[in-house]
């Protein structure tokens, strides 16, 4: 019997080839069979599967590059975050591929909606903080969740048309996907082999690593992936897919404490010998006064005026106001990175990733409360949320506070007034325990109601605009008409963001108008100072436009906020050195007398000659009151020494930061 002969691919007229090319270059059947192999491969239903598949996961990591582009690290096209998310995406697919579909189907549909969720979570987080998400923020995931729609809805709207494409692209491949009836084991030993070499082999393709741990390791693309410090640069130089799994493994998984000698040598030479805060003129100027700390939330530079807050306002008439002032923003949990900075003179780990309030198993002998109980101050902190937010219970009893004060707590409210800063000071126990008490004390209060959303029917913008409405329809001499009119007004009244910042900021401003009576009601009113300054500029506003208008905002020098101490017979004096929340501790305690080791603290006496008045960031970047330095330079500053100086003093800072809180030092050293 004759064998048939098959069909030559090339008596077709196919578009993918010409016969005539095929012919001159002599190429032979096995080249005709790879080519039909090709032909048959793009017709079929397994290729159009995976193509939409891949490009389900792919349209994700391309998309959410393209919205953070502003941060200008690696360009959209860098080879090294697209081979990573290349690696992720067919790890996920052939997996799904050589498993049993039993198996294989609900595992390809978990791992779309992992990686739909984490693109949603990042892009939505970024839109509202410039910052991309971090496992570490977990922990706040409860006190987030009331503003969650208000975060969504605020949101660019291509995230959700890319979700949309995505889920849209996934749908049809799910479909069409080529299923197996049994596990291919061969296949998945080769997958998996393939993925772990491609994988490790990566990162190398990002350069050389600095070794040592300097200023300007942070431009490293290799340096940026081995310490995965900021998460936006992170993300720019992995891919979503990578970021994901690398930020979960450096949140959770990797060991932060090492026995690394050169660290343990830095810092014990750093220890080897006391370095006292030297005296000035405003040493002990305060000696002996009851202090009130205010830690105001999300209080701007420009929200501090005579018409919007006239109680605060008319404070700074007797304050040391300190003008260039800057509240560290480094991710999310910036009011709880205020607190951990003004109680213990240290901030988040910058070159790690570790959040502040997960630092309470630290030792901090020369925290703020620690120091004053010494001295016999009672020292106990308020605010509206309770103590688990944050693990404040935990952290303020770490610090030596007396007791953490939680107005959600009490349980005695049946609304949600609790949220209103007037109750501070209004709540019958709160007022007991702040004012009735003998003997010297410090009071922390940590205020809420400038706290998103900022709009008339949401939030605390709406709660006080109703209790405002409630207040006029119960005065009695008003007519049934005038209620009536009163009624439409409201109703129709048009509120704008920046209406509703400046009515719930004028509500902080009223809870101080309290604070102030209640210190003369109680003849505290001469005796006490009041050290207030703000968490974080206000980074939660929809608008951000409004921020261009009220300050600059292309670099960290957004992060400027008011700072001032007030005392009744303290004159008006402006200070113009920068300054940030790791000096108001040391500033504090040489304004009372209080002698203590420059080493014990990052910051400086702002008052003082050993200030050098130079700010830093969590990028490394710089200001001095005068010139902000980023990437290491300024064609501004002449002064090359100068300029290298101050990079070498920002690095030695954070090295010692995070050097002592990663070894936990000041526990080990006694």
């Amino acid at each position: 019997m004759k064998k048939l002969k098959k069909k030559s691919l090339y008596k077709n007229k196919s578009k993918w080839y010409n016969l005539q090319v095929m012919k001159k270059f002599n190429l032979n059947k096995k080249l005709d069979k790879i080519l039909k192999f090709v032909l048959n491969f793009l017709k079929n239903k397994f290729f159009h599967s995976i193509i939409l598949g891949f490009s389900s996961f792919f349209i994700l990591d391309i998309v959410t590059r393209l919205l953070g582009k502003e941060i200008e690290f690696l360009k959209i096209n860098s080879f090294v975050p697209n081979l990573f998310s290349i690696v992720w995406i067919s790890l996920f697919m052939l997996l799904t591929l050589f498993i049993n579909k039993k198996i294989g189907k609900p595992l390809y549909i978990l791992f779309f909606i992992l990686s739909i969720t984490m693109f949603a979570v990042n892009n939505v987080y970024y839109s509202l903080t410039k910052n991309f998400f971090d496992f570490a923020l977990l922990g706040l995931a409860k006190e987030g969740s009331e503003f969650f729609v208000s975060a969504i809805k605020s949101a660019n709207i291509w995230i959700y048309i890319t979700i949309i494409i995505s889920i849209a692209l996934f749908v049809i491949s799910f479909i069409k996907f080529p299923w197996n009836n049994k596990t291919n084991y061969k296949g998945l030993i080769i997958t998996i082999i393939l993925f772990i070499i491609i994988h490790q082999t990566t990162p190398l393709l990002l350069g050389e690593k600095n070794n040592e741990l300097t200023w300007n390791t942070w431009k490293n693309p290799r340096n940026v992936y081995e310490n995965y410090n900021d998460n936006n640069k992170s993300l720019s130089v992995s891919g979503i897919f990578e970021y994901t799994i690398r930020n979960y493994y450096k949140t959770y998984l990797e060991e932060k404490k090492t026995t690394d000698e050169k660290e343990l040598l830095f810092l014990s030479n750093m220890f080897k010998e006391s370095k006292l805060n030297e005296k000035n003129k405003y040493t002990g100027i305060f000696e002996g006064k009851n202090i009130i700390f205010l830690q105001f939330e999300g209080i701007d530079n420009w929200l501090l005026t005579k018409k919007i807050m006239p109680n605060t306002y008319k404070l700074l008439n007797n304050s040391i106001n300190f003008l260039n002032h800057f509240s560290y923003y480094n991710g999310g949990g910036s009011t709880f990175n205020s607190e951990f900075a003004v109680n213990t003179g240290f901030i988040t780990p910058i070159s790690y990733t570790k959040n502040a309030y997960s630092l309470n198993k630290n030792d901090f002998p020369s925290s703020l409360a620690k120091i004053f109980t010494n001295l016999d101050y009672r020292v106990n902190a308020f605010h509206m949320n309770t103590g688990e937010y944050y693990s404040r219970n935990i952290n303020y009893k770490n610090w030596g506070f007396d007791k953490y004060y939680g107005l959600k707590d009490l349980k005695t409210y049946d609304n949600e007034d609790y949220m209103l800063d007037r109750e501070l000071i209004n709540n019958d126990f709160f007022y007991e325990n702040m004012f009735k008490k003998e003997g010297n004390f410090i009071n922390y209060l940590i205020t809420y109601s400038v706290h998103m959303p900022f709009q008339k029917d949401k939030g605390l913008c709406q709660k006080i605009l109703n209790k405002e409405y409630e207040e006029k329809m119960l005065n009695d001499e008003l007519t049934e008409e005038e209620k009536e009119n009163l009624l439409i007004e409201f109703e129709e009244a048009i509120y704008t963001e920046e209406d509703c910042i400046n009515i719930q900021a004028k509500e902080t401003d009223d809870m101080v108008g309290l604070l102030m009576q209640a210190l003369k009601d109680n003849n505290l009113y001469d005796n006490t100072i009041i050290v207030a300054f703000s968490d974080h500029y206000l980074y939660t506003i929809a608008d951000k436009t409004l921020l261009d208008k009220k300050k600059e905002t292309s670099n960290n020098l957004i992060n400027e906020t008011p700072f001032f101490i007030w005392s009744s017979k303290q004159k008006k004096t402006n200070i113009y050195k920068a300054t940030s929340q790791i000096d108001i501790l040391p500033t504090v305690l040489n304004l009372l007398g209080i002698e203590y080791d420059n080493n014990n603290y990052l910051g400086k006496d702002a008052l003082g000659k050993e200030h050098n008045g130079i700010v830093f960031f969590n990028d490394y970047s710089w200001y001095d009151g005068k010139y902000y330095v980023e990437d290491g330079t300024n064609d501004k500053i002449k002064d090359i020494n100068y300029i290298e100086e101050s990079n070498s003093y920002v690095d030695y800072i954070i090295k010692k930061n995070d050097l002592i809180l990663k070894h936990d030092y000041f526990k080990n050293k006694q």
